[in-house]
Formats: structure tokens, sequence, C-alpha cells
């Protein structure tokens, strides 16, 4: 797996449950290389206008397109790439393809999210180079959360409470390293107060206006504190899924996409991208080795708390984690509230 996703990431070809062999559109190279059929995501058939392609319920579901001639790579990125619908707005005509091999397609899709590049190959490409294998079934032990362990930990004295220890997790073939501040005295016999922050560079260290979240984590090292002062505790799990899971040079694609009068979810889908692609799991496991089985939750989303739920986690409390907007962030939280369910009002 750690092999696919770094083959993805430098532009090298994958082989796919020997279904087919896939270049990635964003990142591919070489001289006249060329396929006659491309997987894209069907929100990105939509927004090409297939039409014998409908509308999808998940977005990031693979199509199988061609055109009345072969996709080169420079072809190829304008059909993978919202950002140059503008610059290049006559593509096609395409026609989709019946899909043989969808497990396979879907793990492809999602290899590439992991990846962080745009969800488009080209398939069965030529001249095709030497291609790392990968199948679907890897992708399945890839996530298998039983994989993960604490790495390395040590007190850690930070600006909102001087008593707290920094705790590593890392995964076999997983590149990214999660890791949980606990504030306070661990106490088996009181719920701790818990925070799943996703990693935001934007806005946990430049101090984004665009969203919430600098102001989200800093309020929330700030509860904890106040809690460990009244002889409770809390866990501030900080998830290295940028962009809720799609990485971060697609959340600024997003980000551009917004600027264009997309919102959010809008904006994701158009990428061909889930809106939440978090890995819950992954928490739920972090939680597990940390000894820790019921928690207050701060959160606004309802759907945190199913999910961690789903997972084996009991949430004792779903404490309520408001902030005030700006002007930057309004259509973004009202987004949430409209079209995720967030529970702002």
């Amino acid at each position: 797996m750690a092999l696919a996703i770094d083959a993805l990431r430098h532009g090298w070809p994958i082989a796919l449950d020997g279904a087919f062999t896939l270049l990635p559109a964003e990142t591919g190279f070489g001289a006249d290389v060329s396929a006659a059929r491309m997987l894209i995501s069907s929100a990105r058939a939509v927004t090409l206008k297939l039409a014998n392609q409908r509308e999808a319920a998940a977005p990031e579901a693979p199509v199988l397109i061609r055109a009345a001639e072969p996709f080169d790579l420079p072809i190829a990125r304008t059909v993978a790439d919202p950002a140059l619908d503008l610059r290049y707005p006559m593509k096609g005509p395409f026609a989709a393809d019946h899909l043989d091999h969808a497990e396979a397609a879907q793990a492809a899709m999602e290899l590439a999210r992991l990846a962080g590049v745009l969800p488009a190959f080209l398939v069965d490409p030529a001249p095709a180079g030497e291609a790392q294998a990968v199948s679907a079934a890897d992708l399945a032990e890839w996530k298998d959360t039983a994989r993960l362990s604490i790495a390395a930990r040590a007190r850690l004295p930070v600006a909102a409470a001087e008593d707290a220890e920094i705790v590593a997790f890392r995964s076999a073939d997983d590149l990214r390293e999660h890791v949980a501040l606990v504030i306070g005295k661990q106490n088996g016999d009181r719920a701790p107060l818990v925070r799943l922050h996703s990693e935001c560079l934007t806005g946990d260290i430049l101090g984004s206006l665009k969203c919430d979240c600098g102001p989200q984590l800093d309020a929330a090292l700030a509860a904890m504190a106040d809690e460990a002062r009244n002889g409770g505790w809390g866990v501030l799990l900080y998830m290295r899924q940028e962009g809720r899971g799609i990485g971060l040079i697609n959340k600024l694609r997003a980000y551009g996409l917004q600027d264009q009068g997309f919102d959010t979810v809008d904006a994701n889908n158009r990428l061909g991208l889930p809106s939440e692609a978090r890995d819950f799991p992954v928490a739920a496991r972090m939680l597990e080795l940390l000894g820790v089985h019921a928690i207050r939750l701060m959160t606004n989303n309802p759907e945190k708390v199913r999910a961690l739920e789903a997972e084996g986690v009991t949430v004792a409390e779903r404490v309520p984690h408001q902030l005030p907007a700006n002007p930057h962030n309004a259509r973004y939280l009202d987004t949430k509230r409209d079209r995720t369910g967030h529970l702002l009002t």
C-alpha cells in the first residue's frame, strides 16, 4: 500500500488486481503516453455532462469514460482538474463505458485520495512502463486499525496547560503519525473531555479566517485545561487528516473553487472527493490504546458522535463547541449547518 501511494504521488503507474493498469492524470509523465479510456469520479462525470451518466449519491464513485480520440496526458489533466474548466471550457463529447471491475476501480479512487492527488487515471496507457502491483485487499488490510500502536510518549507542557503529555501513534504502512495530547491526570473513573481535531495547516498554523479550525483548537485546549484544574482531564486527538481526509493540495484546490462561488461541499464534490473522509476507526483505536472507553465529546456534529459510537466508543455527553463567525467563514459555517448537519444555533 505504501508503495502504491508513493507511486501515485510520483506519477508512476499502478496495476490493480490484474484488472487494469492506471496512470494518475495529475502526476503521470512520459512521452507520447495515451489511453483509450479514463477512470474519473461520478461527480466529475456529471460536471462533464456525460449524457448517459446520472448523478450518483457518492460523488467519489468511479466512472469509466471514453472519447472519440485517445486521451493524452495534457488532455487528461484538463478532464481531471476542475480548476482548468474556465480555461478549457470545451471538452468531449464523452461517453461512459460499463465498468467490469467496480471494486478495483473504487480502490483506485480511494488510493488517489490517500495519495492526495486528483481521482483521475489513464486506463491501460501505452506505453505503460513498470507498474506497482496493488490490490483492493491490500487497501482493506491497510485500514485495519489493529496495526496502529503507540510509538512514543513524553511530557509536553503547552501554553494552555503545563500538565500535559503527548502520545504519538504509528501504523506500519501509514506515513501519517497521529498524536494525542492528554491534559491533566488520567482518571479511569471520570470520562475525559475529548476533541477530535483534523489537522489544518492554514487554520492551526497560519491563522486562516476561511475556517474555524484554529479558534476551535485553542478553545478546546483551554476547556481541557479548565477541566484539569477542576479535577478532570482532557484528550485532544490531533488527526493527520488535512481537509477532512482529502489532503492539503486538494483542500487548497477546494478553496480556489470556493472563490468561484461553490460552497465547501460542492467544491469537494467538483473535485470528485467526499466532503467527509476522516478515519473515525483510527480515532477509536487511539482512544482504546490510551485506555479511554467513555468520553465527553466536544463537537457540534452529531454524525461524529454516531461515527465514534459505531466504533464502540461510549459518548456519555456531546459538549457544544461553537465559536463566533467572522466575515470570511460565515458561509463556511452556514454550509456546515445547512448541508452537513452541524448544530450551530
